[in-house]
């Protein structure tokens, strides 16, 4: 606003000027600003004063400096406690000299006094506690707190251990108060405040008044308005640094837009038996419309039936009776693996027709599990997947390649742990050093895909597929140093946050290695 739109502001301004005209100087601001509002019978408040002594010495009118105060002062529950009496002292006082019973007691007083006061008149030793009833152990206490509280409303000193057990209790709290030295005439000083302009307008140029104007300075320093602007997700930065890794290791990527699957791509497929936890709807989101599907490759599901029953391949099986009515069921993919048993289903049909062809995939999209929502757990989150099936592959070149990985993402402390996994063996849990949690944490979930998964497909004895699996989320958690995973992704997410965050982020294993 122009400052013709201000006119406290500007009758503070022409009073300070005036003044100091036959003064040294203002000694004392708040108290000259409320002389000066009683004189004309209008308020004058901190930000009239604040916006006056800005102006004029902007321009070099006056000369003060900024004052800060700290002072103690009550919390609106410490007032309470310094009219009423503290919470301790106010259940001594409800106890008669006969007792009372606790339920009793409780109706007397506030529910806020009970609860903060009667632990404390106990610690005391005031009170004393029977099965029946509650007793006065002293017939008189003297409320410290309330007369420390006093104290510091009334500004007086209080030693600072007191101040510590006032704070802690959040009875007290600190204020800041701004203020200003004694106000004196500046470099620039007048009695009366000349009006610059801004703008040049064509009216001053007909008449010609232009001649006797004084035109504001132009501030080169000045910042100008923040421009708007996109800004990415971490997540999709995160994710776009995984895939470009992938790319350039040469994989292909999966084609991930299903999120439906049928349990015998998501689980059957993938040698996992019908039995398991995992496919119960405690873990599982099924459909309800369509609840089934049909499209199933028939010779595969008969070799699928029959591995899970009866085995093969050097493997016994699960002895169990393998129903199709539950391989059919539809469903919210738990993982992209599997996408990538359809895609192993092909490929194997390619295997059969020489050359053979080493391929690379990786995919990273969206997953659904029945889980409960925490600050590391959500129901939709993203899963990265990557596999290479070859022949003669072994464990060492999936540690191997696992290291690669992980050293291009900027994480090169890596430990392998044993773990069991239905449709890899041998299985590996990965684990990365933090640097900032000073802990080695798991980042992922690795193995070798098992015959039982592979032959039924159609791949010759010695084809191998190597595997590995991890959270979107969590090393973006840990690159971006967030501690709870809504912060980053689903309905609680800040938007300040997304447009705070750099374009790129340099130097990437600041917390891993």
């Amino acid at each position: 606003m122009a400052a013709d739109q201000h006119p406290r502001k500007e009758i503070l301004e022409k009073a300070i000027l005036g003044y100091l005209e036959n003064n040294n100087d203002i000694s004392n601001l708040e108290q000259f600003a409320e002389q000066l509002a009683a004189e004309n019978k209008s308020e004058i408040n901190h930000n009239d004063i604040d916006s006056a002594i800005k102006s004029l010495r902007g321009f070099g009118y006056i000369e003060t400096h900024d004052i800060r105060k700290e002072s103690w002062v009550l919390t609106e529950e410490g007032k309470g406690y310094a009219a009423a009496g503290s919470p301790e002292v106010q259940v001594f006082l409800a106890i008669p000299a006969e007792g009372i019973t606790q339920v009793a007691l409780k109706k007397k007083l506030d529910e806020s006094v009970f609860q903060r006061g009667f632990g404390r008149a106990a610690n005391n030793e005031w009170v004393e506690i029977s099965k029946k009833l509650i007793t006065r152990k002293v017939q008189h206490v003297d409320d410290k707190v309330r007369e420390l509280l006093m104290k510091i409303h009334a500004n007086e000193a209080v030693d600072q251990a007191e101040i510590e057990a006032l704070k802690k209790r959040e009875l007290i709290q600190k204020q800041t108060q701004k203020g200003y030295s004694p106000v004196k005439k500046g470099p620039n000083y007048a009695p009366v405040r000349k009006k610059f302009v801004t703008d040049l307008t064509r009216e001053s140029l007909q008449n010609g008044d232009w001649k006797e104007l004084e035109f504001k300075e132009f501030n080169l320093n000045a910042q100008g308005m923040p421009s708007k602007f996109g800004a990415l997700h971490p997540l999709l930065k995160v994710r776009k640094q995984v895939k470009d890794i992938f790319i350039q290791m040469g994989y292909e990527e999966m084609a991930t837009n299903n999120y439906i699957e049928s349990s015998f791509w998501n689980f059957d497929a993938l040698f996992q038996p019908q039995q398991h936890p995992a496919r119960d709807s405690h873990d599982t989101f099924f459909l309800r419309t369509p609840s089934t599907t049909k499209e199933l490759p028939e010779d595969y599901v008969e070799r699928v039936k029959r591995v899970h029953e009866s085995g093969g391949y050097e493997s016994r099986g699960y002895g169990c009776n393998w129903k199709r009515e539950e391989a059919e069921k539809n469903l919210l993919r738990t993982h992209t693996t599997a996408v990538s048993s359809r895609i192993l289903y092909l490929l194997a049909k390619e295997a059969q027709q020489p050359p053979f062809a080493p391929k690379k995939y990786f995919s990273i999209d969206r997953v659904f599990r029945n889980e409960s929502v925490d600050r590391t757990h959500l129901a939709e989150f993203h899963q990265i997947e990557g596999w290479i099936c070859d022949r003669g592959l072994t464990l060492g070149n999936l540690m191997g390649v696992l290291e690669d990985f992980f050293k291009r993402l900027g994480m090169s402390k890596l430990k392998f742990k044993p773990a069991y996994n239905p449709y890899t063996e041998p299985s590996m849990e990965i684990f990365g050093y933090h640097k900032g949690f000073r802990k080695w944490v798991e980042i992922g979930n690795s193995g070798m895909f098992r015959p039982e998964m592979l032959r039924p497909m159609g791949f010759p004895e010695d084809v191998e597929v190597i595997a590995w699996g991890l959270s979107l989320e969590r090393p973006a958690m840990i690159l971006y140093e967030i501690d709870n995973i809504r912060e980053m992704f689903g309905h609680q997410v800040d938007l300040g946050f997304i447009k705070r965050n750099p374009i790129c982020r340099l130097g990437l294993s600041h917390n891993i290695e």
